[in-house]
């Protein structure tokens, strides 16, 4: 469940999956919760997993002292920065440890987009779902306060919160953008033209490539899965060039592209790889709509 910290024990194993949050105004604030909080971790014998900022990785460095070597410690803007990737990293964690894991996670900052920030919302509505049958992991999420994420989830609402969230289609495509209808038969000209288009716009080879392959997926996937056809809209925000693709599909799975799919599934594994490859990714679907919208920033 996800709840304020602040009043909770930091001592004693959980009887499930223990997710808590708590927001702090200043680095002395997060650093008198977190480091009770690692501590009581190291004293149980936990393993303990810190996926922070690089700026708060050096502050609770410091102020753990020579504990500090038994902290796991990852630059959160490399583990998280496409918040569809946390999921499969706090599972990694689980499995790369033979006891119960403690992990302390910051999984949203200053200067994210609303975007970002709104797939990191969901994110934290997903966990009590990805995480419910691990009775070993219990995970504390950090917030700055000016950042604005609400941390009030509670564990009897989270599931409703993310189907709400699901389902729910994103904002309108702006006016400017530009429109594809595809099939089969036009998956060869879309990566052609946006080959064109995003190199005039500073997108570097690698970067592109990456575009290229996730788009073709997630069209792939909009044709076997949606319908036979879709819809493409391309457009430039903020310094990001946005691939926003919709059908007539639906997808049941919550966390289709958050959990590796079987090599032998039907499906799943076109979002898995457009995560891994793109900055954000998006994914809504309701009863007559998937929509899949795929951030790359030029520079």
């Amino acid at each position: 469940m996800l709840r304020d910290s602040a009043t909770d024990s930091l001592h004693g194993a959980p009887a499930g999956f223990e997710h808590k949050a708590f927001v702090h105004t200043s680095d002395e604030d997060f650093v008198h919760r977190a480091v009770a909080y690692v501590r009581a971790g190291l004293e149980a014998g936990e393993t303990i997993v810190a996926a922070l900022p690089p700026e708060r990785i050096a502050v609770l460095r410091d102020a753990l002292g020579p504990v500090r070597d038994d902290v796991r410690f990852h630059d959160m803007t490399v583990a998280g920065g496409n918040p569809a990737r946390l999921i499969p990293f706090w599972r990694a964690a689980l499995e790369e440890s033979p006891g119960p894991v403690r992990g302390l996670g910051e999984p949203a900052y200053p200067g994210w987009s609303a975007a970002a920030l709104d797939e990191v919302q969901l994110h934290e509505e997903l966990l009590d779902i990805a995480f419910a049958r691990d009775k070993t992991f219990r995970l504390w999420c950090a917030y700055e306060a000016s950042v604005g994420i609400d941390p009030t989830v509670t564990h009897f609402g989270a599931e409703a919160l993310a189907d709400k969230t699901f389902r729910t289609a994103l904002d309108d495509v702006p006016d400017r953008a530009e429109r594809w209808e595809f099939g089969p038969e036009e998956l060869g000209q879309i990566r052609q033209w946006l080959a064109g288009h995003a190199a005039a716009h500073g997108v570097s080879r690698d970067r592109l490539e990456d575009l290229s392959l996730a788009l073709h997926e997630v069209c792939t996937n909009s044709i076997r899965f949606g319908g036979g056809r879709g819809r493409l809209a391309v457009w430039i925000a903020d310094g990001t060039l946005i691939c926003d693709v919709r059908d007539r599909g639906r997808i049941d799975d919550l966390l289709v592209g958050r959990v590796l799919p079987p090599l032998d599934g039907l499906g799943g594994r076109g979002v898995w790889l457009a995560n891994q490859l793109c900055d954000l990714v998006q994914l809504r679907s309701g009863d007559d709509f998937t929509q899949v919208r795929l951030h790359t920033r030029l520079r």
